[in-house]
């Protein structure tokens, strides 16, 4: 055993992020394990001799034990001693087998009926007390306590709460068999996700990684932007958009891209709080940019099942509107300092993509043509992940064996957050679901909200930020949607139904089911009626009469469209403590690159990221997200100059400095612009925006002859 306070002879240190890392010996096996967990996983997606379970019950016994490894139960220098290594892998090892006790133990268990034995109990406590302190260990308190009330929820105290949530309750031994085994619980659904696409995807971003595609991001986003005004920031932009690409953690993208861009835009003339909350921004856009988005698409996918090709394609326009945002502010804060263009360096587009772009478009191009032809997301991913090794070798960083082992361990060391998390949030979603919680808490949206869509989302968004400062955003993603996701589909229907109700133009069927809900009703479905008149009735009808309306009267694909349109509102709106305080994550992390204040940096990342809230909006009211391109590009292009409009406005600078009067003005007109009020209103709205860039631009020149741009 080492002394503790001896970091020469200790097999782990405790780095500024509390991970614990190895060298030497100690270092080698922990890369070959991960390697190894990297290697089980894409063998079980080439050749799947596994069920769906136990490749489950595997993902977390590897992950549990890399856990265990990497995240030490104590931030204290004790933590470092071969002692604590030692105690903690032997833990990680028990919560291992605990998990494969349920495999090796399924055929008899399988069935509510078939009681317990004491090694049962003792494999059960053990495996759900270890998921919620790995989930402590990743991800600090707030899942664990949330585990903690579900299961005493359903097994204790649900009967003794009045009211709506009131449950009659399961015994200890149901609860225990219905977290194991059910398809929401532990090994269910979201660990499918995670075993499979979400893993390999992050494999994929790993090797990418090492093939070098993220110094080719920056050399690309610097021939592209880097010699304009406003040139460094936008550099961030679009680096961050591609970097988005590979890593989907907005997090990871501000600490990988962040010390490139944030020196380059200090050095430009940003403030160094300004010049972190471009990053934070724009690399939040990370978990929105298609074709990974982070683990959320996978989720959404699973949760909604709508196929993950239909949802990346569907917000692809999405996604470059945020962008297109932040590099509003960018420009616009350019323009207001009047900074000037960076200096060549001598890059061009042609030298960055000769130099490495083969590693990083032959990959992508390939992984987003076959999504697009139909093939599943697993099997795109691993010919990805082969084709990044076979494209290597046209680059300077050709991938050997060394290479392609160091991608895989460092792939795995990656996903042991999001597996952890993936796997033990099953616990709360399986008692969400089996308790009927998600229903009755959407119908309490639906109530508060008295059918008002807009009214909903803001509630969402608070929940949603007080959800961020404890869970990651795709955690806060999945509590949210599964909680909420219904009653604001389920408004976004009843659109349709109050249309119908107000025209008189109900078939005889939805009119019989309208009356049982609301009997006093039939002499107003006669003819039509004020849209005020039809919202009050449709939001008035008892809960279990307006799910059979609409179903009736909604087309099924309208009813699709909605249900992805709600999970992507509340998808989006999750994003929102990377960049918002008192949370924040990305902003702190690029705070620390900046050498900022870490609140200035959060106020100024929120500021520059009002897409997250503005391009919901479309999701609530626009069909963007409908599959018609056609409307689809319109609404996109008109959002496209509206936020333009609002940055101006809020900024109080187009290309040139503008005063209150034209402030007002552009964010009238910024508003008109997105809000789907006809499309002659809207492009009235945009004239007027461009008109005042025009005359901006040119009285900037009469004044100013000498100005950069």
């Amino acid at each position: 055993m080492t002394d503790k306070d001896d970091d020469t002879d200790a097999p782990g240190q405790i780095g500024g992020s509390g991970l614990r890392s190895f060298d030497g010996a100690a270092g080698a096996a922990v890369t070959f394990f991960a390697f190894l967990v990297s290697a089980l996983h894409l063998l079980t997606a080439i050749w799947p001799f596994l069920s769906d379970f136990d490749r489950n019950v595997v993902h977390f016994g590897g992950f549990a034990i890399l856990a265990a490894l990497l995240y030490p139960m104590t931030q204290g220098a004790g933590a470092r001693s071969t002692s604590a290594v030692i105690v903690d892998f032997a833990v990680g090892c028990v919560a291992a087998f605990a998990a494969a006790w349920f495999v090796f133990n399924e055929r008899r268990l399988y069935g509510e009926t078939q009681p317990f034995e004491l090694l049962d109990w003792i494999a059960a406590i053990v495996l759900v007390v270890m998921a919620a302190e790995y989930t402590r260990r990743v991800a600090g308190w707030v899942i664990p306590i949330l585990i903690v009330l579900s299961l005493t929820y359903v097994a204790m105290w649900g009967p003794w709460v009045s009211g709506i949530f009131s449950f009659p309750g399961f015994s200890w031994e149901s609860t225990l068999w219905r977290t194991i085994y059910n398809d929401e619980g532990l090994f269910g659904n979201i660990a499918r996700i995670s075993s499979t696409t979400v893993f390999l995807f992050v494999i994929f971003g790993a090797f990418l990684v090492r093939s070098g595609a993220g110094e080719f991001v920056i050399a690309l986003a610097r021939a592209v932007a880097g010699r304009v005004a406003g040139g460094p920031g936008l550099v961030a932009v679009i680096s961050s958009a591609l970097t988005g690409t590979i890593s989907g953690s907005a997090v990871a993208n501000t600490a990988s891209t962040g010390v490139i861009t944030i020196p380059l835009m200090k050095k430009a003339g940003y403030k160094p709080h300004f010049a972190g909350g471009v990053e934070a921004a724009a690399s939040t856009g990370g978990q929105l940019m298609p074709p990974i988005m982070g683990a959320g698409a996978f989720v959404m996918a699973s949760l909604t099942a709508i196929p993950y090709e239909t949802i990346v394609v569907v917000a692809i326009l999405p996604a470059m509107l945020y962008f297109a945002s932040v590099a509003f502010f960018v420009r616009i804060e350019a323009r207001r300092l009047n900074l000037a263009p960076l200096e060549a360096d001598g890059e061009t587009l042609g030298s960055a993509l000769k130099k490495g772009g083969a590693p990083f478009i032959i990959p992508i191009g390939l992984l987003i043509g076959m999504l697009v032809e139909g093939f599943t997301p697993n099997y795109a991913a691993v010919f990805a992940i082969g084709a990044v090794i076979v494209s290597s070798w046209a680059s300077a960083n050709p991938m050997g064996p060394r290479a392609i082992f160091e991608a895989m361990a460092n792939g795995a060391k990656a996903m042991v957050m999001t597996a952890i998390l993936l796997v033990a949030v099953g616990i709360v979603v399986n008692v969400i679901a089996t308790a009927g919680v998600g229903n009755t808490f959407s119908l309490m949206i639906a109530d508060w909200s008295g059918g008002n869509i807009l009214f909903a989302i803001v509630m969402i968004a608070l929940a949603s930020l007080i959800l961020g400062m404890g869970l990651p955003v795709t955690a806060a993603y999945i509590v949210l949607a599964t909680l909420s996701a219904p009653a604001l589909a389920g408004m976004m229907a009843d659109r349709i139904v109050v249309d119908l109700v107000a025209a008189g133009a109900l078939d005889p069927a939805a009119k019989a089911i309208l009356m049982i809900g609301a009997p006093e009703a039939l002499p107003l479905l006669e003819s039509p009626m004020p849209m005020a008149e039809a919202q009050a009735l449709v939001s008035g009808l008892p809960i279990e009469i307006a799910p059979l309306l609409r179903a009736e009267v909604v087309p099924p694909e309208a009813a699709v469209i909605g249900l992805l349109s709600a999970h992507m509102i509340i998808f989006w709106l999750s994003q929102d403590s990377n960049v918002t305080p008192p949370v924040a994550l990305a902003s702190f992390a690029a705070a620390a690159i900046a050498k900022s204040r870490p609140m200035a940096t959060g106020i100024a990342s929120w500021k520059l990221a009002k897409g997250l809230y503005i391009v919901p909006l479309l999701f609530a009211y626009t069909p963007i997200l409908s599959g018609d391109w056609a409307a689809a590009i319109t609404i996109s292009a008109f959002a496209f100059v509206g936020i333009y409009g609002l940055a101006a406005a809020l900024q109080g600078c187009l290309e040139h400095p503008i005063g209150y009067p034209l402030r007002v003005l552009l964010l009238a007109a910024g508003i008109a612009c997105i809000w789907p009020a006809g499309l002659g209103v809207q492009a009235v709205a945009a004239g007027v925006i461009l008109a005042l860039l025009v005359w901006n631009m040119t009285a900037g020149r009469r004044t100013a002859p000498a100005e950069a741009t």
